[in-house]
């Protein structure tokens, strides 16, 4: 099913740098490029071809760099246009390419298109953004609609000096665009994707990608949440009527113009069907998408689900949300990823696995060898490396920076006039899927501040920095860090197989053990075929074996453990590759 010569974005492992949280060069208390660009030795040791660099740009730092207030420049606490020159150039000297964020829904309100756009009706961007009247109930003002912000509240914005609301899906400082404008389109590839494009870099992951087109009657959204204001409006306003005809646009009168540039797209809430659209070959507009299915168990991303509501989840669930995403290639000319972590996520281990001492290392290793076995691009988000945790439950509200998470927060607090059982439930909603839990700063070495900064970090430092770092695990054979640099050179060596290879799921309603099979017979691996287990349980587990494996040749070649047995001992990971 590969290419005779796949595109650089299929074979390559990536690794997302949140550049806050990374690396910090000057003692701010803020990692910043040069950060980065000193650890790039580091990454390509680890086996990584691809960096994925968060929001760099110029911004009031409303929701971390994501309320972009200019798209041509550099945000200072990050550095300058020069250092992102240097990096792109040190990743290319190194053999690897450079993928930035492009966001473009929305701006920062200060941006300078909004700064114009608010001032009145008539002006020449008055219409860059989505403006509405607002509702008149019993006299008073209401928003135009009842839509409910991603983050809460209302998606809708007052302004005096216009008289009307602008639409925000997110916070209020992150107005959405209005891409029905061609002139609006047409700025946004200028200066987004083509100022960047001629600096050099290979490509962008884009943020919430199928937000773009929205219902432009905006009617109201239906009632989900009774007794509530404001309705969750996803069906309005995700994958819109519009979004292909604009993502081939771009494609066509931008990107075709620079080569094979990746377009990675965030692409929540969608459907197989749906996703097909946008990543089939011949469709011409993203090269692939992160599905959000694994992420979202237990309702992390459903229609108004609170974080204090998120629920456990079970391993045939996982199962099945895997399989949706590794399917989407089978028979087709589409591609995928494959991932567990970002910087919206919560930590895998303990999000999908178990940070229990006993086991957290075990664990650590079983992810990334189910992560280095899947179809796709992988992503690797930092600190995965080394297994970082999520924050202690004994971290209170006041340790917390997310937006998101302090929105839920005072939602709770609010709605439960600050019922001390109730903010315990808002606070452990928030330690098990909070934003925070992946926006620690990593963990170089048990020194203060965990070796990230000399200055005292913008955010506190996981408590186990001295038993979880990367200095330490550098120096131990056996550690999750040397594990996953072999896992990636397992999966550079078998890549017909991990990377390429049409994946069955076996014994899927085993609550237990998850079993997979890789195979592809249109190259040298004909005969062969890779077989994965993997133990979710605190106790010994016995293994089902595909009945075409049975009794025949099998070379175990990888396995976190010493000697496996019979059985499969509590998180145990093994590969085998067998000979039909």
């Amino acid at each position: 099913m590969s290419a005779p010569t796949p595109n650089w974005w299929k074979k390559g492992t990536a690794y997302q740098v949140w550049p806050a949280s990374y690396k910090d060069s000057n003692g701010d208390g803020i990692g910043d490029i040069q950060g980065l660009i000193g650890t790039l030795p580091y990454l390509k040791d680890l086996g990584i071809d691809i960096v994925w660099l968060s929001p760099m740009y110029k911004s009031p730092q409303k929701d971390f760099g994501y309320d972009i207030s200019d798209y041509r420049d550099v945000d200072p606490q990050f550095g300058t246009l020069a250092d992102l020159d240097e990096l792109i150039k040190k990743c290319h000297d190194m053999g690897m390419k450079l993928l930035l964020d492009l966001v473009i829904n929305h701006t920062s309100d200060e941006h300078k298109w909004f700064l114009e756009s608010k001032k009145d009706k008539t002006n020449p961007k008055a219409d860059w953004y989505v403006w509405r009247d607002p509702k008149i109930v019993d006299g008073k003002r209401q928003p135009p609609n009842n839509w409910r912000s991603i983050f809460g509240g209302s998606a809708w914005e007052y302004v005096p000096e216009r008289d009307q609301y602008y639409l925000h899906l997110f916070v209020p400082e992150q107005p959405d665009l209005n891409w029905e404008l061609d002139e609006v389109r047409q700025a946004i590839y200028k200066e987004a994707i083509v100022f960047w494009l001629d600096r050099g870099v290979d490509g962008f992951r884009v943020d919430t990608c199928n937000l773009y087109s929205k219902n432009t009657s905006y009617p109201d959204a239906p009632v989900t949440l009774p007794g509530e204001v404001y309705q969750p409006a996803f069906t309005h306003f995700v994958n819109g009527p519009r979004m292909h005809e604009w993502l081939r646009e771009q494609r066509q009168q931008v990107l075709d113009n620079y080569g094979d540039v990746a377009m990675v797209g965030e692409l929540p809430g969608t459907e197989a069907a749906e996703v097909l659209k946008y990543v089939a070959a011949e469709a011409r507009e993203l090269s692939c998408v992160f599905d959000f299915d694994v992420v979202s168990l237990g309702g992390r991303h459903g229609d108004g689900v609170k974080k204090h509501q998120v629920h456990a989840h079970d391993l045939p669930s996982f199962k099945e949300a895997f399989r949706k995403q590794q399917h989407l290639t089978r028979g087709t000319t589409a591609w995928t990823t494959c991932f567990l972590e970002n910087h919206d996520q919560a930590r895998s281990l303990d999000r999908f696995a178990t940070s229990k001492p006993e086991f957290r290392e075990k664990a650590a290793k079983m992810l990334a060898t189910l992560l280095g076995c899947l179809t796709g691009t992988l992503f690797m988000y930092q600190g995965q490396e080394i297994g970082m945790t999520n924050i202690p439950d004994s971290w209170g509200i006041e340790e917390i920076k997310d937006p998101d998470s302090l929105n839920a927060y005072n939602d709770v607090k609010d709605r439960h006039d600050a019922d001390p059982l109730w903010l315990k439930r808002a606070m452990s909603g928030i330690q098990r899927v909070g934003r925070d839990n992946a926006r620690t700063p990593v963990q170089w070495d048990s020194s203060a501040n965990a070796g990230f900064s000399t200055g005292k970090p913008w955010m506190r430092v996981n408590d186990n920095y001295p038993e979880i770092n990367v200095a330490d695990q550098q120096k131990d054979a056996k550690s999750v860090l040397s594990y996953w640099k072999q896992m990636n050179q397992i999966r550079k060596k078998y890549a017909d197989l991990t990377v390429f290879g049409d994946f069955e799921l076996w014994d899927y309603l085993d609550p237990d053990v998850f079993t997979f099979t890789k195979e592809n017979k249109t190259n040298g691996f004909t005969n062969k075929k890779l077989l994965t287990f993997l133990s979710f349980s605190d106790e010994e587990q016995p293994m089902h074996y595909p009945p075409d494996c049975k009794g025949k040749e099998m070379e175990l070649i990888v396995s976190n453990v010493d000697t496996p047995g019979q059985y499969l001992s509590p998180w145990e990971a093994r590969v085998y590759l067998v000979t039909l």
